[in-house]
């Protein structure tokens, strides 16, 4: 009767979800991590022939995840380790150790792997700055988990060693999230992109309605509602945050050369005289790099090549 009153009562559900809880977190948080360096590696070292158009959606998703995920991880890491102070036999229960060698084991495999992969793309002589940075993120990243958990599995007692990497790793996160901010902006400067991606969809749009009008009746609209469809249920878009109609103007309706123009809020341009860096904007398509644009009203010449684009036979 003493010894069921002296010995404390293990909490396995209680483990089981703390300690699960806290090894996903960690391996969403490794990968969020990577996913942020490799979009400064794709800021930084720009690939002129694999343009990264999602990269502004990556970089805050990873963002995104570190603001929820890294204080998930640090808080239930502080749990658990006050838990290990009060009942010891918690940090040798088996649930807890066969998550770290399983973590242990992922690890090791991803730096095994990722070595080979290096030697793979040095031997066939394709290695670059770019792809050796992307490389060593994931390798410094694994080697990191992989040393402390080694270093924590060994021994009876939380290392003093927690501690200093506790502060470190959070440093090194906070620089990384509070960089990230200067590169793809603030929420606002987001939004304020998001509108303007909207407006040049709006253009190419209605520029692709004003070859067809040229193609189907051999002129050019007038002005914007001319090409209002009540069978096709089409009607010229405008202005997603004023409301406004976008300006539309023929500047020589025999040689076919017309005008459309918005007003924008942000810069956004592939063709970057500066030589590279992607945009943070980052929605630009294949089809719309003729649609460069600083802030302020931006006006697009067209003029439809006959050739190209010969009307539609009656």
């Amino acid at each position: 009767m003493n010894e069921e009153i002296l010995t404390p009562k293990r909490n396995l559900p209680r483990d089981l979800f703390l300690h699960l809880f806290n090894i996903v977190a960690l391996y969403w948080f490794a990968v969020s991590f990577i996913t942020l360096c490799w979009q400064y590696i794709n800021y930084f070292f720009p690939d002129a022939l694999n343009y990264n158009y999602g990269f502004s959606y990556s970089m805050r998703f990873a963002l995104a995840s570190l603001f929820v995920v890294f204080p998930l991880f640090m808080l239930t890491s502080w749990v658990l380790n006050n838990i290990y102070k009060k009942e010891s036999e918690v940090r040798e229960s088996k649930i807890r150790k066969w998550l770290i060698y399983l973590t242990l084991f992922i690890t090791a495999l991803v730096v095994v792997g990722d070595l080979v992969y290096i030697l793979n793309t040095f031997f066939n002589g394709e290695i670059t700055a770019r792809f050796t940075l992307k490389a060593l993120s994931i390798i410094v990243v694994a080697v990191v988990i992989f040393a402390y958990y080694l270093d924590d599995v060994r021994k009876s007692a939380p290392s003093t060693v927690t501690k200093y990497y506790a502060w470190v790793v959070s440093i090194i996160t906070i620089i990384a999230i509070v960089g990230a901010f200067f590169i793809v902006g603030s929420p606002m400067t987001a939004r304020l992109a998001g509108f303007d991606q909207q407006r040049v969809y709006d253009l190419q749009n209605i520029q692709s309605q004003v070859v067809n009008y040229w193609q189907r009746k051999g002129v050019l609209p007038n002005n914007l509602t001319d090409l209002n469809d009540s069978i096709s249920g089409y009607v010229a878009p405008v202005d997603p945050e004023t409301k406004q109609p976008y300006e539309y103007s023929v500047k020589d309706a025999q040689k076919l050369n017309f005008e459309i123009c918005a007003e924008f809020k942000t810069e956004n341009k592939v063709n970057n005289p500066q030589g590279s860096k992607p945009i943070p904007a980052g929605y630009y398509d294949m089809y719309s790099e003729n649609f460069d644009h600083s802030i302020g009203r931006n006006c697009f010449d067209r003029t439809i090549d006959k050739q190209l684009y010969p009307p539609m036979p009656k």
